[in-house]
């Protein structure tokens, strides 16, 4: 397995994507955020004390997507066309499902950038909950789809 982010003495570097060709790139991650069903239920119905969790969180994800350069050292910037950030509500499991869509029209991959999304709406949702259970879980933060460039699609295939 050959890692593209050192040199032949082993020191890191950013990935030179000069020659690449631009193309569309699409990349879609996941985070769940599992609590109890009373919370989840708050979350809902806009009970919660902080405000409009999900709402909040939707923008912290968006947010989140533009900034990855600033938190991934050799992640490059990009100029992102389109940032989604979606969630999908399991109550009886106590389960939300951040579900984050990012587009653009570059050299280089934006994979990072819907798993830094998803993260980040997932740790929102922790934080303005937190006062209510401490026990709150973030689970599975996963690539589930890219699409564009020289290594083509993926599409992740859950295992049994």
């Amino acid at each position: 397995m050959s890692f593209n982010h050192f040199d032949d003495q082993g020191r890191a570097i950013m990935v030179d994507i000069s020659a690449k060709s631009p193309t569309l790139r699409t990349a879609i991650a996941t985070a769940s955020v599992h609590m109890s069903k009373e919370i989840l239920v708050n979350i809902m119905e806009g009970k919660v004390a902080k405000g409009d969790v999900l709402g909040v969180a939707r923008l912290a994800g968006i947010a989140a997507a533009k900034k990855t350069p600033d938190l991934i050292p050799l992640s490059h910037p990009l100029a992102l066309h389109a940032v989604t950030v979606d969630f999908t509500t399991d109550p009886e499991a106590g389960v939300v499902r951040v579900e984050s869509m990012v587009r653009a029209f570059e050299r280089t991959g934006v994979e990072m950038e819907a798993m830094v999304s998803a993260s980040v709406a997932a740790l929102t949702i922790y934080d303005m909950c937190k006062g209510a259970d401490k026990g709150i879980r973030i689970c599975e933060v996963k690539l589930l789809f890219k699409e564009g460039g020289k290594s083509g699609t993926y599409r992740r295939e859950e295992r049994p």
